[in-house]
């Protein structure tokens, strides 16, 4: 690798391991009086920290977030944390709970509406007060959201999804605890994993790699693999080795938002915004069906770039390592291993072959695209959804 100058985006502090969650509660505690706690659909997964939030004596206001999130939701739950008057957020679920909190921290206290604020197809304004403090509780393995610094909302009346970006919005607090992603149903391990997995291998073959981020992906990629393949066994696995695997997971998804928030995606988080606005499906499927066809597309395409060519070699090998397969067969085999999974292709997933055209045409104007290591056309964008189909 050539000489290079970069800057590395972290949160203030993160907790990382099996009972940090926990352990943490005391220094949730002592950032204010007044929590906006923002979960998921089902209350019952926040109880634990309702109650030591409560032992704690803070007031505090909870939310349910029971989707994606999207203009509505962020403003509704802006207005009920300015009304309350909170002066710190908690999101405390999967990656769509704690784009949320991630946004409402930073809205809470500005001026305008949610869509100054949006990339792509708002105006994309810088935030004009600086966010509330938030603290970063994931559910799930996969996002990193925790500590990225961009929040990804859809915006129905523009079928796209799109992120609400600062570097101010990283929390305050990330805490990474392995042991509330035990009850996930093996759908979300499926995406999520395939997400985290994506979000290792972007980075690391991204045009903007530096030493920071390769030392986070390089072995995280095959680590990640490992650890879902144990997840989604159909053969009985030691409750050992599945709580070490989930600890892995918990590792690969914050060293792959880690590595997103300090180099850029590529293609198949290019496609993913808009094929998130337009399809009804979640962000981990969508990636998990488009990663092994960006992989070859960009492999293809890539025979005049000695530095990206080995790049994907590399993962090319790593991933065949992990499914036990030669390296020429790295990427079918990994698509074909996703879909006996469940994983559905995009067709089914509600993609219409007349879409596909402008699907390709809007990722191009995505801000990941900016990371992918070639440059790649429309038509061959079509073609990757082909064959994601």
């Amino acid at each position: 690798m050539t000489q290079q100058r970069f800057s590395i985006l972290c949160p203030t502090q993160v907790q990382f391991g099996p009972g940090c969650a926990q352990a943490s509660v005391a220094a949730i505690a002592g950032l204010g009086t007044y929590v906006l706690l923002i979960h998921g659909a089902n209350p019952k997964r926040a109880e634990w920290l309702i109650e030591a939030l409560g032992a704690h004596e803070l007031a505090l206001t909870t939310v349910s977030c029971p989707r994606e999130p999207d203009v509505d939701l962020i403003q509704a739950c802006v207005e009920r944390g300015r009304a309350a008057g909170v002066d710190f957020v908690v999101g405390l679920g999967g990656g769509a709970v704690i784009d949320t909190a991630k946004a409402v921290a930073g809205l809470i206290p500005a001026q305008g509406e949610v869509i100054d604020y949006l990339e792509v197809v708002g105006r994309g304004q810088p935030l004009d007060s600086h966010p509330i403090p938030w603290v970063a509780i994931p559910t799930t393995a996969g996002t990193g959201a925790e500590v990225t610094r961009n929040a990804v909302i859809d915006v129905p009346t523009a079928q796209r999804k799109v992120s609400l970006r600062d570097d101010r919005l990283l929390p305050h607090m990330a805490i990474v605890d392995s042991t509330l992603t035990a009850q996930a149903p093996r759908h979300v391990v499926l995406a999520s994993g395939l997400d985290a997995i994506t979000q290792v291998i972007e980075p690391y073959i991204s045009s903007q790699a530096t030493r920071f981020t390769d030392a986070l992906c390089r072995d995280a990629i095959t680590t990640g693999l490992t650890a879902l393949r144990l997840l989604l066994s159909d053969e009985p696995v030691d409750p050992a080795r599945m709580d070490a695997a989930r600890d892995d997971m918990a590792w690969v998804s914050l060293t792959g938002g880690l590595a997103l928030a300090n180099a850029k995606l590529g293609a198949v988080h290019g496609l993913a915004g808009p094929l998130g606005g337009l399809i009804n499906a979640p962000h981990g499927a969508i990636a998990g069906c488009l990663l092994p066809a960006v992989l070859a597309a960009n492999q293809k395409n890539a025979l005049n770039h000695p530095n990206t060519t080995a790049r994907i070699a590399a993962v090319e090998g790593w991933v065949a390592h992990a499914l036990g397969v030669e390296p020429n067969q790295a990427w079918p085999e990994l698509a074909a291993w996703s879909r006996r999974h469940g994983l559905p292709g995009l067709d089914a997933m509600g993609l219409k072959a007349v879409d596909r055209q402008r699907v390709a045409e809007a990722a191009l104007a995505s801000s990941s695209m900016q990371g992918n290591p070639v440059a790649l056309s429309v038509e061959t964008l079509v073609g990757v959804l082909v064959d994601a189909a």
